[in-house]
C-alpha cells in the first residue's frame, strides 16, 4: 500500500475524512508521523524479507572503511562473502579490530573478515574490512534494514499494512482518548494479532533458515 493509502486507512477507523495527500491537513500529517512511528516499531520486530537485500561493496587499495551508502544506521548483516575470491568473509567484533590495529601493523591482503564500526557523517553504518584491502575485491552483504520513513504520497511500504495501520490507529486512539466505537486497548490486541499472523506468513518463506546443511 502506499503512504497515502495508509493514512486514509487509519482516518477512515477513526471516522475522520480521508484527504487527496499526506499534508492536506494538520491532523493527516501528525497521522502520517504516527504511521512512521508504527512502521519503524514493526520492523525491529521480525527480519522482514521484503526489507532484506544484498548490497556490494567495491574496494580501493589501501582503504579498509565503507558505508553502507542509503542504508542507515541499523543494519542487520547476516552473511557476507568476498565474491572477486568465491570466500566466506568472517565477522568480526570492533573491539578484535581496533586491538589488532592498535598492536601490530595490519597487513593489506585479500579481505578476510569485516567489521561494524559505526555510522558515517550522513548516518549510514560503516564496516572495518580486514586485512586492509591491497587491491579492488568486490563484496556482497545480505542483509535487512529499515526502510526509510515514507514521505511522498505513493511510496509503498515493504512490510505488511494491516499491522502498520492498526498500531496506527491504537496509537492515535489512545492520543484522542475515544474512537467511537473500539477502545484503544482493544485496537492494540488487533494490532499485535495482525502482526503474529504476519510474522508466521513471512516466517514461512524463510523456514529453511532454521535447518542445518553440510557444505
Amino acid at each position: 500500500m502506499t503512504y497515502l493509502e495508509i493514512v486514509n486507512g487509519v482516518l477512515r477507523r477513526l471516522r475522520e475524512d480521508v484527504v487527496a495527500g499526506v499534508q492536506a491537513t494538520t491532523y493527516s500529517k501528525m497521522v502520517g508521523d504516527f504511521v512512521n512511528d508504527a512502521k519503524h516499531l514493526i520492523e525491529g520486530t521480525w527480519d522482514w524479507g521484503a526489507n532484506r537485500q544484498e548490497v556490494t561493496v567495491t574496494t580501493a587499495a589501501s582503504d579498509a572503511l565503507y558505508s553502507f551508502t542509503g542504508i542507515g544506521s541499523d543494519p542487520e548483516v547476516h552473511n557476507a562473502w568476498d565474491t572477486t575470491n568465491q570466500s566466506q568473509l568472517q565477522r568480526l567484533t570492533l573491539d578484535w579490530y581496533k586491538n589488532r590495529t592498535n598492536t601490530v601493523t595490519v597487513p593489506e591482503g585479500r579481505p578476510t573478515g569485516w567489521a561494524y564500526a559505526g555510522p558515517d557523517s550522513s548516518g549510514d553504518a560503516q564496516v572495518q574490512i580486514y586485512p586492509t584491502p591491497d587491491a579492488v575485491y568486490s563484496l556482497k552483504f545480505w542483509m535487512s534494514s529499515y526502510q526509510t520513513d515514507l514521505s511522498a504520497d505513493s511510496d509503498v511500504l515493504n512490510i505488511p499494512s494491516l499491522p502498520v495501520i492498526l498500531q496506527t490507529v491504537a496509537m492515535l486512539a489512545e492520543e484522542k482518548g475515544e474512537t467511537g466505537g473500539y477502545t484503544s486497548a482493544r485496537y492494540f490486541e488487533m494490532a499485535d494479532k495482525a502482526l503474529a499472523d504476519a510474522i508466521a506468513y513471512d516466517a514461512a518463506q524463510y523456514n529453511r533458515e532454521t535447518e542445518w546443511h553440510q557444505s
